[in-house]
Parts: structure tokens; C-alpha cells; sequence
């Protein structure tokens, strides 16, 4: 059973300076020390505090709602989502938000297309769970709608603009975050399109995103960021890469404006490959020297999208595909710009196509069922978490946890306060 996992997570297991690097993020750049000023309350009373809520965003697609034909496994799917994920990606492909020109899918009830519930059933859901929703996303060659082909620059970014300004109206004061580009590398541009062969067109659809989406946090996301970056010697030079070129000149434009690089990581290559992979993609050193450098930015990140294979339901598998994750989100959770880890699809069998499913990157087995990787997943979220007891002293409360939103009681008397800088000070009357 030992095989797979010790070579998957050889570079993990070795290198002790890292794991310390691990730790000591985590300790600092996800928790603080707080201090609650309680008015009418005398010193010596009892006080307990809970992490309801994490500041930093664990989310999934939720692509599945309602997808099942089995209605008691679209009430499971309902009853896991919020238990695990404080955030949920929904799915704005153009592709199938407007088969038809002028005619959207973003009522609840809309004709079903798989995979692709309705904009409105997902919000109504969130709202209810008190999940936080993020748009994926505005504009994405691969799933541009068909009656767009063969469209000029000026008649694509007029259909763009039209679409923006329609989601903006509908849904900027609704969901937060909002992903501007997917996949800009997926295809650079191709036959069918002259927009994405142009050369403004990522800056354009970020000045289009500011105008339209002021409030709202606007990201930028790709594959090639933490995947395909990553060649065999670590013979590539981050801030080389064209993903990397590409953020830094959005960022640079003065009428534009990226909050969020996002990384995907999806672990799309062969078992007989891993160990070979495994050397520069499951590698601390190489994946904190990418980060490092985007971190140089200045801006916060993402792992926008991230899949983690067992490739099949063996024992053995299952257990590296959890540790894998185990170690990959402890990496990920440390780093000071991180924001959000996004695991994609949340079970087995669920995915588009056959690429996808062979991977068997769920958390959870078709009949969502538990994994070793949801259970390991459990248990970090377990412990990244603050709950305890403690008594009012010279007329404060005082702690040190996960930053987030917390539950205190104090003498019967339950309030909630959001806890997001370390040192923070909120005076409470009782």
C-alpha cells in the first residue's frame, strides 16, 4: 500500500524546511491575537468563543445542485456542501447562460443543460446555507456561445459588453467576486475567433470588468499557472511565464484592475507518471518559489481550482489521493496573499467527460459517500479551528484564533463579531 504514497509524497516527506515554513504561515498569517472590551460585565465572569465562519474561503464548484437523478442524492449534496465549504463557484459559461442569442438561463426553472444549474437556483441555495457565491466567469474562449463564431473584434467585444453590462445589473450586488478571464492560454485564439487573437484583449476585459463591477473583487485564472509552469528541473523562470506577464501588465493598467490571481491545479496526467511528476508538481520548494514570485505582485491569490487524482477506489489509492491533499492545502493555507482554495468537483462521476472522471478527483464517491480525502479535508478544517473558555479580565475578553466570524457568550448573553486583523480591538456592552 506504501508504493504510491511514498513516492507521490517524497519531496513533501524530505524536506524539513519547508514543513517549518508550513507551520510557522499558518501560525502567522492565518491567526491573530484578539481583544474584546466588554462594558457591564465584571471581571471574572465566564466567557466562551467559536469560529463560526473562516475568513479564508474553502470552496467547490457547485455545478451538481440538483443534477441527480436520484432526488435523495440531491438532497445529500444539499445537506454535505455548506458542512465542508463556506464558498461555492457558479457557473456563468456564456456557452450556456445564452444558447441562443437574447434568450439566458438565469431563472430558476430555466430548460436544464447538465451540470449547469441556473444562476438563481444557486444563489437562493447559497443565500439559504450562508455560502458566499463567486461568478466563474465573464469571459472564456472555450465556452464562448456558438451564435458568436465568426464575429469581428469590434462585434465580439460589443456582445461582451452587452453581457457584462446584463450581469452587472442582475447580480453585482449579489455575488462578490467575480472571475473576469478563465483560461487565457486554454487556446490564445483560433479560427472562429478574431477577439481573442487581439492584442488588448485581456486588458480590455479587465477595464470592461472595473467599469461594470466597481464593488466587486475581479480575478484573473489559468492552468498554466502552478501545472504547466512547473517543468521537470525547475529549469523555467516564474516571472518569465506568459501567465505571469500577462497579470503583471493588468495590473500595471491604469484603467484596469485585478484583485486575485488565481492558480488552477488539477492533476491531470497518468499514474504511471506520478512519481516522475511528483518531483516538481508535489514539491514544496517549487510550488513556494512560484508562489513567491506571484506574491511579488502584490496582489492576493487564489487556488482557484485544484483536483487531486486517486485513480481508482483502491485502498491504496485513496489514501495518497488524502495526503496528498493533506499536504497541499497546508502549503496553500500558509501563504500570506492566499485567499481561497477551491477544490473542483466535489464527487466522483460528476464531471462533464470521461478526461475528467478516469482521475477519480472527487471528495466524495458517486453515491457521495465519504473518501479518505474528504475525511482528511475534515480534519484539517477541524483543526483550523478556535473554540474556547475564558474570563473577563481589567474588563476584556482575550484570545488568540483563526481569523473569522465568531460566536462569544458571556454571562447568557450571545453576539457575534467578525475578527480579521490580529491586535484587533472591538468594544461589546452587554
Amino acid at each position: 500500500m506504501q508504493k504510491r504514497l511514498d513516492s507521490a509524497l517524497k519531496y513533501f516527506r524530505e524536506n524539513e524546511e519547508a514543513e517549518e515554513r508550513i507551520k510557522n504561515g499558518i501560525e502567522k498569517n492565518r491567526k491573530g491575537d484578539f481583544s474584546i472590551s466588554i462594558s457591564g460585565i465584571p471581571d471574572g465572569a465566564k466567557a466562551s468563543y467559536k469560529l463560526k465562519n473562516h475568513a479564508f474561503k474553502f470552496g467547490a464548484n457547485i455545478f451538481m445542485l440538483d443534477q441527480f437523478e436520484d432526488e435523495a442524492l440531491n438532497e445529500k449534496y444539499r445537506e454535505i456542501f455548506p458542512k465542508t465549504f463556506n464558498l461555492a463557484t457558479l457557473p456563468f459559461y456564456w456557452k450556456d447562460q445564452e444558447p441562443i442569442k437574447g434568450k439566458t438561463r438565469y431563472e430558476k426553472g430555466s430548460d436544464p443543460i447538465y451540470r449547469r444549474p441556473p444562476v438563481d437556483a444557486c444563489l437562493e441555495y447559497c443565500t439559504e446555507k450562508g455560502i458566499e457565491p463567486k461568478a466563474h466567469c465573464l469571459n472564456y474562449d472555450y465556452f464562448r456561445p456558438e451564435w458568436l463564431y465568426g464575429a469581428s473584434v469590434m462585434e465580439h467585444k460589443a456582445a461582451l459588453e452587452k453581457r457584462f453590462s446584463e450581469l452587472a445589473a442582475r447580480y453585482a450586488d449579489k455575488i462578490p467576486s467575480w472571475e473576469v478571464l478563465n483560461e487565457p492560454f486554454n487556446d490564445p485564439y483560433d479560427l472562429y475567433s478574431e477577439f481573442y487573437g487581439a492584442p488588448d484583449y485581456a486588458s480590455w476585459s479587465f477595464i470592461k470588468a472595473k467599469e461594470y463591477f466597481p464593488n466587486n473583487h475581479l480575478i484573473l485564472n489559468d492552468h498554466v499557472s502552478l501545472g504547466c509552469m512547473l517543468l521537470p528541473h525547475g529549469d523555467i523562470i516564474p516571472n518569465r511565464s506568459a501567465y505571469y506577464v500577462m497579470a503583471r501588465d493588468i495590473l500595471r493598467e491604469k484603467d484596469a484592475r485585478l484583485d486575485s490571481i488565481g492558480f488552477q491545479y488539477h492533476s491531470f496526467f497518468d499514474k504511471e507518471k506520478e512519481a516522475e511528476i511528483a518531483r516538481y508538481r508535489y514539491n514544496p520548494a517549487n510550488l513556494f518559489r512560484i508562489l513567491d514570485e506571484y506574491a511579488s505582485l502584490g496582489t492576493k491569490m487564489q487556488i482557484t481550482e485544484i483536483t487531486l487524482p486517486a485513480y481508482s477506489a483502491s485502498a491504496e489509492d485513496e489514501k495518497t489521493q488524502a495526503e496528498l491533499l493533506r499536504s497541499t492545502f497546508r502549503l496553500f493555507f500558509s501563504i500570506e496573499n492566499m485567499e481561497a482554495i477551491i477544490y473542483w468537483n466535489l464527487n466522483d462521476g460528476g464531471a462533464s467527460g470521461a478526461h475528467e472522471n478516469k482521475y477519480f478527483g472527487g471528495l466524495l464517491r458517486p453515491d457521495l459517500t465519504k473518501k479518505p480525502v474528504y475525511e482528511a479535508l475534515e480534519e484539517l478544517l477541524s483543526e483550523w479551528h478556535t473554540e474556547g473558555e475564558g474570563e473577563i479580565r481589567n474588563g476584556s475578553l482575550d484570545f488568540r484564533g483563526f481569523y473569522g466570524d465568531y460566536e462569544i457568550t458571556i454571562d447568557n448573553k450571545t453576539f457575534s463579531v467578525s475578527l480579521t486583523e490580529s491586535n484587533q480591538k472591538i468594544n461589546v456592552i452587554c
